[in-house]
């Protein structure tokens, strides 16, 4: 009778606060609440000193946005440089100010049941030259220095699925990365790790890193603890504060030196295509004069769009070329070199649409490296394993902290769509161009819709008219 009592009681008093509590919801949302509320507030904001107004907050976001206020937040908090993920937010001049002209009178449109070539050749002149099924390859993302190793196996899958490669970035060899790859691309950093004749000879192509866009050509410090694990391990790095990957490479002291460690790695790797990767700077033309002497066989070129792990704003914001700048001035002065036919041109930084991939080619690229957008569709509905707590990079970055609940296999999958959706698309466009191949899209295909892109490209502006040639 008792173990009734209690539970009655019990079940009671949960009623009662029950209703307590709905009731103080009712009247929270009920319209005199808020109108008291709202009331009540308006008549603090519309009354307040401005030094005491909390109104002030919007006065002060109109002059600074609310990204500066938290960096400099970040940088009060620590005192020392912050590192930003992902790249610049900075609205850089792009590819959005040149459009298509399609076909459909003066050029008619391709059937639509033409097949369109899209293949790559990476080093045409090399005695092994790397072909791809598609010119769209993964960019250089390590593992351990960025991300985890169900990672990067995805990445090596879902790039096997569509025939193009994937680069090792400046982190630790991994043999799985390897076996998962259809076509691995090395890039040889200026750091000590994993770079043994016998790595270097599985590469189908071999990338020096001189400089990247979100970086520059600056030394990168990683804490200790942010390599704990396997990285540490493949990596062989010693217990200290911080690994460096060092801003320079020890064989390249000077520019000349770059031409005898091209021609080693030549004879190491029994010529497979070897290039050099390079942020876009103001002093680009010569640059390319430095490599093309070098005698490589292709040109990563970074533009100020591209993205990192964490590097500092400063050098995202405030150095190097927007791409569209660095993908004209190269092409334009590699023909000028007569060896822009020879030279394979690939392109990276900023590239988030298929719309802007075939537009760099139709400018003269050759392919072109997606890093951010290609991170983004690994993760697909796998960020809500980490949001809204945590941003959705804690299952991707090596130290993250949800990447035990990362599915490699599923990332793999969306990775494979990803880039057969875009090749998808840039079919479509090149037919609607009335094109059959890749490399038959020009810029006598585009038009441009600004006059600052129109000078950087050389595009002609859209309200331009042109004389159509008279075909009798």
């Amino acid at each position: 009778m008792g173990d009734w009592v209690t539970i009655w009681i019990g079940a009671s008093i949960g009623t009662f606060l029950a209703i307590v509590l709905l009731a103080t919801i009712a009247f929270c949302f009920s319209r005199g609440f808020v109108r008291w509320a709202v009331g009540h507030f308006v008549k603090i904001v519309m009354n307040d000193r401005y030094p005491e107004n909390i109104g002030e907050i919007v006065s002060a976001l109109t002059r600074v946005s609310p990204q500066k206020v938290l960096e400099n937040s970040l940088r009060s908090a620590e005192g020392i440089a912050i590192d930003r993920p992902f790249g610049s937010p900075r609205k850089f001049l792009d590819y959005d100010s040149l459009l298509f002209s399609p076909a459909q009178l003066a050029v008619l449109p391709a059937p639509e049941s033409a097949k369109v070539e899209m293949r790559l050749t990476i080093g045409p002149m090399a005695k092994k030259p790397l072909t791809l099924e598609i010119p769209l390859l993964a960019g250089a993302i390590g593992f351990g220095v960025g991300v985890t190793e169900k990672a990067k196996i995805a990445i090596a899958k879902g790039t096997a699925a569509v025939g193009t490669a994937t680069n090792t970035g400046e982190g630790g060899f991994l043999r799985e990365e390897r076996e998962n790859a259809k076509y691995l691309i090395y890039q040889y950093h200026s750091a000590a790790w994993t770079k043994s004749p016998e790595i270097l000879k599985q590469a189908d192509a071999i990338e020096i890193r001189m400089g990247q866009g979100a970086t520059a050509g600056t030394a990168t410090f990683i804490p200790h603890q942010e390599l704990c694990g396997k990285a540490s391990q493949v990596m062989n790095v010693p217990d200290q504060e911080y690994i460096v990957i060092p801003a320079r490479h020890k064989e390249v002291q000077q520019p000349d030196d770059l031409r005898k460690l091209v021609d080693q790695l030549r004879e190491l790797t029994e010529s497979v295509p070897i290039g050099v990767k390079m942020c876009a700077s103001a002093k680009l033309e010569a640059d390319l004069e430095v490599a093309i002497m070098a005698g490589v066989d292709f040109i990563s070129l970074d533009g100020g769009q591209g993205g990192y792990k964490g590097s500092a704003p400063i050098l995202q914001d405030d150095f190097g070329l927007p791409t569209i700048y660095a993908v004209s001035r190269a092409v334009r002065y590699l023909q000028k070199r007569g060896v822009k036919e020879k030279i394979t041109l690939l392109s990276g930084g900023g590239y988030y649409t298929p719309g802007h991939c075939l537009k760099a080619l139709a400018l003269g690229a050759d392919g072109v490296y997606l890093g951010t957008a290609m991170l983004w569709a690994m993760a697909h509905d796998q960020v809500t394993k980490a949001i809204p707590w945590e941003p959705p990079t804690q299952i991707l970055f090596y130290n993250g902290r949800f990447t035990k609940e990362f599915d490699e296999q599923e990332a793999a999958k969306c990775l494979e769509h990803f880039f057969r959706a875009f090749v998808h698309e840039m079919r479509i466009a090149t037919l609607a161009l009335g094109k059959t191949s890749i490399r038959q899209v020009g810029v006598a295909d585009l038009i441009a819709t600004d006059s600052m892109t129109s000078k950087v490209t050389n595009i002609p502006l859209a309200y331009t008219p042109h004389n159509p040639q008279r075909q009798s």
